[in-house]
């Protein structure tokens, strides 16, 4: 017999743990310590999210169909049948309240994202081509010449009344608004020592706007952003107020108003809560925006 070898397997050695270093913190504690340094966010953004669902579940929310005429219940006050009352036509207010927060959400978010898009385009090649800029600018200059509202009610003159015009109206006069931001920025990017050395390394000027530039601009574009959305809420208000916005039949905060000004000393609720409505909404967007700037601007930053 042979005796058995005194030589073991080698075993590998268990790398222990370095009690030094901290755990790194999951994603959702990161965005949860986000939302306590900056509370705004967590409040313009929750309240933002209901309006939202508001507006998207407003067939569940014990509503009735928004245009309904009921003659013989008009004027009624708000009561356990009629949360919010109803108007001069019979037809329930708080359901063309909640069905109205689709159109003034519709209505901002897409002047934001269309705007920012077109803004965004044009900033940039003013911004970054030297001898397009003079020209541009000047263009420019005269759009921001003419305040947004009379603006977008010229253009609403020349077309009928639609949810789609009214979006296409509000974009057209944010876009000046927009471009003047970006190409502010770029100004001040392209004179940066990374820019020239990519133009002295013979980068071409689409690589440069796509690598270098771009990307830098989105911060205060996030921020600009909503408070178009907030502006183009308030403006399609004006223009379904004054007859100019979306059709009459329409369910939207400004149409809800419009109708209820001829009565507002004896019902008042008629305008009320419309009202309300849109203003938690823009004060939501602007919560949001604040908070956004505070946390996207290094020099506005209270803590590291």
């Amino acid at each position: 017999m042979t005796a058995p070898s005194s030589l073991a397997a080698p075993v590998a050695p268990v790398a222990a743990a370095d009690p030094a270093k901290p755990a790194e913190p999951s994603r959702a504690a990161r965005f949860r310590r986000y939302l306590r340094r900056h509370p705004s966010v967590a409040i313009g953004g929750g309240l933002l999210i209901l309006m939202a669902l508001i507006g998207i579940f407003a067939p569940l929310l014990g509503t009735v169909d928004p245009t309904a005429i009921s003659p013989s219940r008009r004027t009624r006050m708000p009561s356990e049948l009629y949360w919010f009352g109803t108007d001069m036509l019979g037809r329930d207010v708080y359901s063309r309240v909640i069905y109205g927060a689709r159109v003034s959400l519709l209505v901002g978010f897409s002047v934001a994202i269309l705007s920012s898009i077109v803004g965004l385009t044009i900033g940039l090649f003013a911004g970054f081509i030297r001898w397009a800029d003079g020209i541009i600018m000047r263009i420019i200059d005269g759009m921001m010449s003419i305040p947004p509202i009379l603006l977008a009610i010229a253009l609403m003159a020349l077309t009928r009344g639609s949810v789609q015009n009214v979006i296409i109206a509000i974009t057209v006069a944010e876009i000046p608004r927009v471009a003047r931001l970006v190409r502010g920025v770029v100004l001040s990017l392209r004179e940066q020592p990374y820019v020239e050395a990519a133009v002295a390394n013979g980068a071409r000027a689409p690589r440069i706007i796509w690598r270098h530039i771009l990307p830098n601009t989105f911060a205060p574009m996030s921020v600009q952003a909503t408070y178009i959305c907030a502006s183009a809420m308030i403006v399609e208000a004006i223009l379904s107020f004054i007859g100019a916005g979306v059709p009459p039949a329409t369910p939207s905060w400004g149409n809800i108003m419009a109708e209820g000004r001829a009565l507002w000393q004896v019902r008042p609720h008629i305008i009320l809560f419309p009202a309300v409505f849109l203003s938690l909404t823009v004060l939501a967007v602007n919560l949001l925006g604040d908070g956004l700037r505070d946390s996207l601007d290094p020099r506005l930053a209270k803590t590291l």
